[in-house]
This record gives C-alpha cells, sequence and structure tokens, in this order.
C-alpha cells in the first residue's frame, strides 16, 4: 500500500471506473478489506506455500487477494483461481500464470493445513504487526487477544437519526416497513442488522439518518452544546461529529481541518443533513490563522491518532502504522491541546477525543495537559444513556473514558476539561 489510505485509494479507483455495477463496486471493497484484515495469516500462508520469496510484488498482492476471496467471500473456489490465473495476462504477468495456479491449487488440496490455529506467530493469528501485539498486551493483559481478534470481524452497520428530524423509534417503524431489521442501541442509535448500502436507507439522502458508530456517537452527548453556544470542531473531516453537534442544538459552528480532500466530505455531509456551519481550510494548531479572538464555548478536538481503535472499520490503519508513528502523534496532540486552551472561554469545556486504545495518545497526553495548566479541570460526568450504550472503562487514576472494541462499538477515547472561571 505504500502508506496510502484505503479509502481514498478505493474512492479513486471506483471515480475512475464509472460503469462498475453496484455489486462490482462493493465487491472491490470487501476484498480489499478482507485481504487487509487478515493479512497477517495471508502472508504465513504464503511464505508455506513459496518454495522461494517472489521478487515481483504485484505477483504475491495477486496471491494475496485470491488467497482472501478463497477463505473469507462466498465465491466458487475454483472461479477465484481461473480469475487469478486470468489476472495474470491483464496485468502483464503472464510468466507468472503458472506460479499462481500452482500457488492456489496446492492451497486448496489441503486447507487444514494453512488454517490459522496451525500458525505460532502471533503476527499470523492475530493478524497485527508484532510491536502492535506487544503494546495492547502489555496495556490490557487480560483483554488483549480477544481486542486484538476484534479487528478481524465485520464491523456493525450503526445508524444516528437525526433529532431535527426524526427519532429513533419513528426510524424503526421506517426500516420495519422498507423490510430491514433493526434495533435501538440508546442515545440516537440504531443498528441495522444486516448492513446494506446507504442508498438503500430510507430518507438518507434527505438527511433523516447518519452513518455512525456507536462509539463516535458518544463525542456529541459529551460536549452537549446548548442553544447559542459557539463551537469549534477543530479536526472535523469527515464530518460525522460536525454533524451530529449541529443536530444537538441550535450552534454557531466552526469546522477546521488541513486536508482539502477530506474537508469536501464534511460540506456534502452538511448539505445533506441541511445544516451549516462555518467550514474552513487550517491549521487549528495555528489560530493566528483562522481565530477571530472571540471565545468558543465547546471545543470538540479530536486529534489525529494512531486509529488503534477502529481498525476492523480501517483494516489498513495497522500496516501503515510504524511504532515510531506514535511519538509524532503524542507531538501533535499536546501541540493542538495547548494551542487551542486560549481559545476557549471561561467555564467553557474542550473534550479530547481519539480513536486510539494506547494510553500514550490518551491518558498520558490529558494528564500532562492537567498538570501544566492550572486552570483546567477534567469533568467525569457521562450521561446514563450514554453509559448503557458502550462499554467505557473509566479509572482513578486516569483522566478521561476508554472505550475498547468490541462487537457492539470500535475503540475510542474521551476526556472532557473545563476551563475554571
Amino acid at each position: 500500500m505504500a502508506g496510502k489510505n484505503l479509502d481514498r485509494e478505493i474512492a479513486e479507483l471506483l471515480a475512475a471506473n464509472p460503469s462498475l455495477t453496484q455489486n462490482e463496486r462493493q465487491a472491490v471493497h470487501s476484498i480489499c478489506f478482507d485481504t487487509l484484515r487478515h493479512a497477517g495469516l495471508i502472508n504465513a500462508q504464503l511464505d508455506v506455500l513459496l518454495s522461494q520469496p517472489l521478487t515481483d510484488p504485484a505477483v504475491r498482492h495477486l496471491l494475496q487477494v485470491a488467497l482472501a476471496q478463497l477463505q473469507f467471500s462466498k465465491a466458487a473456489a475454483h472461479a477465484i483461481v481461473d480469475h487469478a490465473v486470468d489476472a495474470c495476462e491483464f496485468m502483464g504477468l503472464a510468466r507468472a500464470k503458472g506460479l499462481v495456479n500452482a500457488v492456489l491449487r496446492n492451497f486448496l488440496r489441503t486447507p487444514d493445513k494453512f488454517a490459522r490455529q496451525r500458525f505460532k506467530d502471533p503476527v499470523a493469528t492475530l493478524d497485527h504487526p508484532r510491536w502492535w501485539i506487544q503494546r495492547v498486551r502489555a496495556a490490557y493483559p487480560d483483554s488483549a487477544d480477544s481486542l486484538l481478534a476484534s479487528a478481524g470481524l465485520h464491523p456493525p452497520m450503526h445508524l444516528r437519526v437525526n433529532a431535527r428530524a426524526s427519532n429513533p423509534e419513528a426510524y424503526l417503524a421506517q426500516l420495519a416497513s422498507a423490510g430491514l431489521s433493526a434495533h435501538a442501541l440508546g442515545m440516537d442509535a440504531i443498528c441495522v442488522e444486516n448492513p446494506i448500502p446507504v442508498s438503500a436507507l430510507p430518507g438518507f439522502a434527505e438527511g433523516i439518518v447518519s452513518v455512525q458508530d456507536l462509539g463516535a456517537q458518544l463525542a456529541a452527548h459529551l460536549l452537549a452544546p446548548r442553544t447559542g453556544m459557539r463551537v469549534l470542531d477543530a479536526c472535523a473531516a469527515p464530518g460525522g461529529k460536525t454533524g451530529h453537534l449541529l443536530e444537538s442544538a441550535d450552534i454557531e459552528l466552526t469546522a477546521l481541518d488541513t486536508d482539502k480532500f477530506r474537508l469536501k466530505r464534511v460540506e456534502e455531509n452538511l448539505r445533506r443533513l441541511k445544516l451549516s456551519a462555518h467550514v474552513q481550510q487550517a491549521d487549528a494548531a495555528q489560530p493566528s490563522q483562522w481565530w477571530d479572538k472571540r471565545p468558543f464555548d465547546r471545543i470538540l478536538l479530536d486529534v489525529p491518532c494512531s486509529g488503534s481503535g477502529v481498525t476492523r472499520r480501517h483494516p489498513d490503519i495497522k500496516w501503515i502504522r510504524r511504532e515510531s508513528d506514535i511519538k509524532r502523534f503524542i507531538q501533535t496532540q499536546a501541540k493542538l491541546l495547548d494551542a487551542l486552551w486560549p481559545c476557549l472561554a471561561p467555564g467553557g469545556q474542550l473534550l479530547y477525543a481519539t480513536c486510539s486504545v494506547f494510553a500514550e495518545e490518551n491518558e498520558d497526553v490529558v494528564k500532562a495537559f492537567l498538570a501544566s495548566h492550572p486552570d483546567a479541570a477534567e469533568e467525569t460526568a457521562l450521561p446514563d444513556a450514554a453509559r448503557s450504550a458502550v462499554n467505557a472503562r473509566s479509572s482513578q487514576n486516569a483522566p478521561g473514558l476508554t472505550l475498547l472494541a468490541n462487537e457492539v462499538h470500535d475503540g475510542f477515547y474521551y476526556a472532557l476539561i473545563q476551563k475554571k472561571t
């Protein structure tokens, strides 16, 4: 992947091939995601199947995709093998047709030989880089392996009902009328039991509902903006939390992001929801470039992070991240906190948020900030509706709330910080 973002790469690929059907588009998405979810296992299988290392990465990538399909798709095995061999010709790899055919048929002859439990290396059994496994095991010794294994699951489809347009009970009735099974999760959230394209959701185009993980929906409930408040969404893209904040109350919201491509997603989301905000491409860590000196009553600081809590939705993250990246993220997180604190009004609240489960990016950053800012105090209250909906853990010795990824929601961290008057 050469460190590229999977979602963006797929979006660009599909945009360049508009003739693909909806089923073909879904197939591209599923194949890419399954291959990366299980890349640790697939690479270990290839190391056994190949008598010598491949010199052409394109051939290895083709074999990775084919092995993922053979194990994690419903397509017929013979069709997968035939298509992989045909792809060699299409990709200019005709010389590799015999090798690809032999490797895949060898796998099919004795698939039990390549089962996950046959491997001892945790990179193969848990599908994560070694350094990542070591960090999670050190932080969560009692639940590390189940936490890592959850990244191999297909994520549930969670919806957020727009409180300005409907409510969970009414929207559940709409889904039922459309023949779709779903259930309420608490707050504004609903889980669709069999995920479908967003275009098939009743009222999606009209802004009645959005797709957003239950754990991510907690942000707006914790920040709890009130009508008339001035609110900053400092790292807004792609705009899920931005929309939720605007659905919560009549507020004056500024949405910033440095990424022009992702900022377009914010604008698209707001148009669909029929909501408005001041959207600006800017670096939140440089207030002199964008701040008008009017203090904000609420700030959502959803900082850049490792993404270690959302790998089942973004399986590329665990393979493109490097352990050295963590230090860089920590520096950025601390810089953003320090830069935005003067923008918060006395008595105002800042919600520090990550989609990470690494303490270095979470509790450690917030503890250091609280220690260096005597006018900052942690708020620990969690709304009852939110507490019953998510599996949040807090510690007397560490600030904030940690949500570990499970079968219900992704992994997140939140710390609500109040500026003393």
